[in-house]
């Protein structure tokens, strides 16, 4: 048994002898490789060349399935983001023009508040419908809002108001073919006298609106009356409603009437009508009685006008004594 144990202790050790001679030779730097070497290299890259092609396939399908997932979800995010800017876009131009309107309607209140009192007032509907006959704004009787009242845009006169609840009311438009009620004006002409320019306001009344042509008709103009294209027209505030000094539009052209006895004027109107934002609603310093009569509005400590006169507002919009004349 001994002879036996001692030969494989000898195997073992010529074996180990042998892997580190085989181990010292191989490890040294030779120009060519011995053909146990390449036996071994080229079996070796067979067979993981089998197995790392289809591994290697594997792997980078499922890279290319997580770049695409990756490059979705980036335009998604991109897309979001370009929505995201357009809507940003639109509110930013629509603040501006918003801003823009408003600094309109301020420098408007600004020239008329010595006279007039201005109430600020949204559109909240306008009937497709009845585009141009009416719009209902966002003031009514629980903000002092009472009929007949007239409504500006900062470039002009563009109604009244013709019903009222508590907290809205119908505006019925210069634009309406409805409308009946008429509207007493005067255009603001001048002449040359002595080499000095003269201002001569020339009354008239705006009954209609000429859908075709888009412009206001004045009519009873006294015949003689020298007037010119683009003189501006605003009220006169003699019919006791329409407050004075609206803007109301600039002279187109002027025709005789039918019988030639009084002239004819048509008007661009001074209001953008097809686009309606915010309005404002002229308190005048006038209220009127139920016997028609126009009184001064009061202040408080103010004593209350006595003698029953009836007010009218003269040349300077400021009450005076008389009666009022025809339209609004």
């Amino acid at each position: 048994m001994s002879f036996f144990g001692n030969k494989r202790l000898i195997i073992v050790l010529v074996g180990l002898v042998l892997l580190i001679s085989v181990v010292g030779f191989t490890s040294r730097e030779r120009d060519n490789l011995t053909w146990p070497e390449m036996f071994f290299k080229d079996t070796f890259s067979v067979v993981q060349g089998l197995f790392y092609r289809p591994a290697q396939a594997v792997s980078g399908f499922f890279q290319e399935i997580e770049e695409a997932y990756s490059v979705y979800e980036e335009n998604k995010a991109l897309k979001a983001g370009l929505d995201q800017y357009a809507r940003l876009t639109a509110e930013l131009h629509d603040l501006k023009a918003q801003n823009e309107r408003l600094r309109k309607d301020l420098e408007a209140k600004n020239t008329l508040k010595s006279s007039y009192s201005l109430r600020f007032a949204e559109v909240v509907a306008r009937n497709p419908d009845t585009w141009n006959n009416v719009i209902t704004i966002d003031l009514g009787l629980k903000s002092g809002i009472k009929k007949d009242m007239a409504v500006i845009t900062a470039k002009g006169m563009i109604g009244r108001v013709q019903s009222v609840a508590n907290f809205s009311a119908t505006v019925e438009l210069l634009t309406s073919y409805e409308r009946r009620d008429h509207i007493s004006a005067d255009i603001q002409a001048t002449q040359v006298v002595d080499g000095k320019t003269i201002y001569e306001p020339i009354s008239g009344v705006i009954e209609e609106y000429d859908p075709q042509e888009r412009l206001l008709v004045m009519r009873k103009i006294p015949w003689g009356k020298k007037i010119e294209p683009k003189q501006q027209v605003i009220t006169s505030g003699r019919g006791g409603v329409v407050p004075r000094n609206l803007p109301l539009g600039y002279i187109v052209r002027i025709v005789p009437d039918d019988y030639g006895l009084t002239q004819t004027a048509y008007i661009q109107p001074s209001a953008d009508f097809s686009q309606l934002s915010e309005v404002m609603v002229v308190e005048r310093d006038f209220t009127i009685s139920p016997n028609g009569e126009l009184i001064p509005k009061q202040t408080t400590g103010e004593a209350p006008a006595t003698g029953g006169k009836t007010a009218t507002p003269n040349s300077t919009g400021t009450p005076s004594t008389g009666t009022g004349g025809g339209g609004q």
